[in-house]
């Protein structure tokens, strides 16, 4: 189970030092890089260089990994700064680990821009007239902003707090130093106009475990790793060969997309 607070196996087996060290190195090279800027070649690029674990040496698989992904381009955030901070963020809340890639990889970031682009970011759906007061936990959640608005201003305070308490930007703070930010936000520590941190950051939590476990046709779970990880078939057709086997039987996902082919 994944969260917030990451506890890093690779300090249990006595290489501590050494791998926080290659993890740093690899963080500055991304980062000097301009890497995350939220452009398709820098995701296209982004998944050969930290993806290696997953890497395929054949030729087809080379291929695939550098070909830019021209469906990843932001459509929501206009500033690279505040998508290089949602980013980070969300990868802080779905780490990479040993069980497989963190939410970077899996293409979370731009399941959350296209969402917020569309009727989920603009509460099309929702009533958004006033009066707008503190209401009951029976009545659900009461503010005259819509998450587009809401992720905007949580985004770059989290950049403001980053830089008032640690002197740096949040993409550049090291893990221990972004998981401290966040969790201010978590808690309801930072001051946040017509929204509480809390609900912010309860809404990028939810965003960011929707983006790696939704149907990649919707801009997350990239390669549908995120369904590899827990072994989740996906939209299968039918089961109808499966249904009597009483072992488990691992099968390889099948995304909504696949039956437009």
């Amino acid at each position: 189970m994944r969260c917030l607070v990451v506890v890093d196996d690779k300090n249990k087996n006595g290489n501590g030092d050494a791998n926080q060290e290659e993890d740093s190195s690899r963080r500055k090279f991304l980062k000097d890089a301009g890497i995350f800027t939220g452009g398709v070649v820098g995701a296209g690029f982004l998944g050969g260089v930290i993806g290696n674990k997953w890497w395929d040496d054949s030729d087809s698989a080379t291929e695939s990994k550098t070909t830019p992904d021209f469906s990843e381009a932001r459509i929501f955030f206009n500033r690279r700064e505040d998508f290089n901070v949602l980013s980070w963020a969300t990868e802080r809340i779905f780490p990479e680990d040993d069980h497989g890639p963190g939410a970077i990889l899996l293409g979370v970031p731009y399941f959350i821009d296209r969402q917020l682009a569309g009727p989920w970011g603009k509460n099309a759906d929702d009533y958004m007239m006033g009066p707008f007061k503190e209401g009951e936990s029976t009545q659900g959640f009461q503010s005259p902003l819509n998450r587009g608005e809401i992720f905007t201003q949580g985004i770059r305070e989290i950049n403001k707090v980053s830089n008032k308490k640690f002197k740096s930007s949040f993409p550049e703070l090291e893990e221990e130093q972004q998981n401290e930010v966040l969790m201010m936000f978590e808690n309801d520590e930072v001051e946040l106009k017509n929204v509480s941190s809390a609900r912010f950051f309860s809404l990028l939590r939810q965003a960011t475990l929707e983006g790696a476990y939704s149907d990649p046709l919707y801009g997350g779970n990239r390669n549908m790793d995120g369904w590899r990880m827990k072994e989740f078939p996906g939209a299968q057709s039918a089961y109808i060969n499966e249904i009597e086997e009483e072992d488990f039987i691992k099968m390889d996902p099948v995304s909504l997309s696949d039956y437009n082919q």
